[in-house]
């Protein structure tokens, strides 16, 4: 006797009609036509059932917290940092975990299944470390959530904040953290990235480091932990999240680095929605998109996601816990509107950010868990451009969320009033 048996259900990949047989939590079984006794059955009607949706990137000590101590005016980037700098003062646990709380309600509610957090470790309070440990304590049930240590203020630069990022790590915090571009000298942040890789291979994790989040073309951090990554033997382990500058570098360097990235096993993660807020401020026209080389990057092999980024802080007033808006913009900005190319932006908030925080057990095959996302279009494509409803989200098996099919009632003159399924 299976647990659930869905019925009908196109997948990403394009197999379509498909059946998930479901038992103890984990898919026992994918194939079309398959019938067999089930205590419960879902027929998708043809519909896209996605494994869940995955933010590679994201700031869960700061999400919801828009407006405290006042509201970033300009929108910029720096005054964002400066806003941070005069809110850590006034956290408290309490606060952080409550925020923190709400967002993971939002995130289940969109199929947001696994986020990889950043947690500032710059306050040796470590107020904000250990809350969100509590909150990956509370959501652990039905939410994969991953905690970076990453020095805001700079590893080297900030007194202290070497030792906090230790004592964070200590404490249960999973990955490596840094932001050299933040450093006060280029070769400060070189020897902050030689230096974090190196903790990060003592106690066995992972890193995913703030790299090169800047216009400066000569801003080639990532070209420093691509060679930490080989010295150290961390390939496969080591992400660059926004990697801005390259947007602003020269083709022909960028044709030497692509290839040391791939070589490196390095995961990127991009953040559509506040790369293209934030960066680009000191030109005038024409201004650039300031996200790194998507397309690019996947031409040569490396792993590329999608991140959120942020959501109600003091760097973005906007955002929703939405992986399919910010595919969405990725997808514009990058000018990725192949057929391909599209795929490729869902999979850059699923199957590839999975991939970045290393998820055990993830996808629609027979031995992953039974976690999927019942979406209300037919393929990848329309639903990033519909954002389309989340209809059914299940962990292990268990109906997590569900939310009512988009529908409008339509009164047009001349017409009898209809009931459609407009966005399909």
């Amino acid at each position: 006797m299976l647990d659930l048996l869905v019925k009908n259900a196109n997948l990403p990949d394009g197999r379509a009609n498909m059946s998930i047989a479901v038992r103890d939590g984990k898919i026992v079984e994918v194939a079309a036509g398959l019938e067999a006794p089930a205590r419960e059955r879902l027929d998708a009607q043809g519909l896209l059932l996605s494994p869940p949706l995955v933010d590679a990137h994201f700031h869960m000590d700061a999400t919801l917290s828009y407006g405290l101590p006042r509201v970033n005016q300009s929108g910029t980037l720096l005054e964002g940092i400066a806003l941070w700098g005069e809110l850590k003062p006034l956290l408290t646990q309490q606060a952080i975990v409550a925020r923190a709380m709400t967002y993971c309600d939002w995130a289940v509610a969109k199929g947001l299944l696994a986020i990889r957090s950043h947690v500032d470790v710059c306050d040796p309070r470590l107020l904000a470390v250990e809350a969100l440990l509590e909150v990956k304590r509370r959501v652990a049930p039905y939410l994969d959530l991953q905690l970076v240590a990453f020095p805001q203020d700079g590893v080297l630069r900030a007194a202290g904040a070497l030792e906090n990022l230790r004592r964070a790590l200590d404490l249960g915090v999973d990955v490596v953290g840094g932001i050299p571009h933040f450093e006060r000298t280029n070769e400060q942040g070189a020897a902050s990235v030689k230096l974090l890789c190196e903790l990060a291979a003592q106690r066995g994790l992972r890193v995913d480091m703030h790299c090169d989040e800047s216009d400066d073309p000569l801003s080639r951090h990532v070209e420093t932990l691509a060679f930490e990554t080989q010295r150290l033997g961390l390939q496969g382990r080591v992400t660059g999240s926004h990697l801005t500058s390259m947007h602003s570098m020269d083709n022909y360097y960028v044709s030497k680095l692509l290839p040391l990235l791939a070589q490196a096993e390095l995961h990127v993660v991009a953040n559509p929605l506040i790369n293209i807020t934030l960066q680009g401020r000191h030109d005038s026209y024409p201004k650039r998109r300031g996200m790194t080389r998507v397309p690019e990057l996947l031409s040569a092999g490396v792993n590329v996601a999608f991140g959120h980024d942020c959501v109600m802080d003091p760097w973005y007033a906007l955002g929703s816990a939405d992986m399919l808006e910010v595919a969405h913009m990725g997808l514009h900005v990058a000018q990725m509107t192949s057929q391909a190319a599209m795929r490729q932006c869902f999979d850059a908030v699923t199957v590839n950010a999975a991939k970045v925080m290393g998820l055990a057990g993830y996808g629609l095959e027979p031995g992953c868990h039974a976690d999927f996302v019942l979406l209300q279009a037919r393929d990848p494509v329309e639903a990033i451009r519909l954002r389309a409803t989340r209809l059914k989200v299940f962990r292990r098996g268990k109906l997590l969320s569900e939310a009512p099919a988009a529908t409008s009632q339509l009164r047009l003159p001349g017409r009898p009033g209809q009931t459609s399924m407009m966005l399909l």
